[in-house]
């Protein structure tokens, strides 16, 4: 069975991203994947997609003295890469300190363009007396 992730870093003090990068260099591996921002009490504060070290370097420049580690997940089929993202934002919730259009932080469901598509989504319904629908 093949694995989900192909590399994967959690909690890497700021101060290391160079270093990490350039092994990432040096070896040819893809630096493309799912991120986030750590705080100094290891909250999670961002989370996005895409180029690891360019987008977690910016988002360090963003907030310099708030975010003191990083996380990232480089998976193996780039098609899952949006939908881990997703399931990372929602479960960041509060913490989180951007993309007001994913995260949740009350009742409200997601959306179907979350995901990829084929992907079965099951709907709350919002009048009273129907049952969830399946998309």
């Amino acid at each position: 069975m093949k694995s989900l992730f192909r590399h994967v870093a959690e909690k890497i003090p700021f101060e290391a991203i160079d270093s990490v990068r350039k092994e990432f260099r040096s070896r040819g591996w893809d630096s493309d994947g799912v991120y986030i921002a750590h705080d100094s009490m290891g909250f999670a504060r961002y989370v996005g997609r895409g180029q690891i070290f360019q987008r977690l370097k910016a988002r360090k420049r963003a907030a310099p003295l708030e975010l003191l580690y990083f996380s990232f997940y480089v998976v193996g089929n780039k098609n899952h890469e949006r939908e881990i993202e997703t399931i990372m934002i929602r479960l960041g919730g509060a913490h989180l300190h951007f993309n007001e259009r994913k995260k949740r932080v009350d009742t409200t469901a997601g959306n179907i363009r979350d995901y990829e598509p084929g992907t079965r989504f099951i709907e709350r319904q919002r009048r009273r007396g129907r049952a969830a629908r399946l998309t």
